[in-house]
């Protein structure tokens, strides 16, 4: 198994990918500070997956999976900024928004997993 088998990762990898295809559109691209920042968010729930996925000691595992699931609520934070300042893309917001409740939900999984089996092998 690869972290690109995570069902977590794959869910973030969308979740990124959505993420900058809503900051692809030009009100919202102008906003440099706004669209790097959840890009940023997006990119780094992902990548702390694939490290964690990769480290051997468990703690280790848990730290990464842990700042993945607070990236995904980073996004779900900056989600209310688009959607309370960029009202034409309020929709798209809230859909951002939900996604990236789902992918924090897998990665939660992923990291009570990961507890039960190093409370397991302990």
């Amino acid at each position: 198994m690869t972290f690109e088998d995570l069902e977590g990762w794959q869910k973030a990898r969308q979740l990124t990918r959505q993420i900058y295809s809503v900051t692809r559109e030009d009100v919202i691209a102008r906003d440099f500070g706004l669209c790097s920042q959840i890009q940023r968010a997006g990119v780094s729930a992902m990548s702390n997956l694939a490290e964690g996925f990769e480290r051997r000691h468990v703690q280790e595992r848990l730290q990464f999976y842990n700042v993945a699931h607070a990236s995904t609520a980073e996004v779900r934070s900056l989600t209310y900024v688009i959607e309370d300042n960029y009202p034409k893309q309020a929709a798209e917001a809230v859909e951002l928004r939900k996604n990236a409740m789902g992918t924090g939900q897998l990665v939660g999984g992923l990291i009570r997993f990961t507890e039960s089996r190093k409370s397991t092998t302990a």
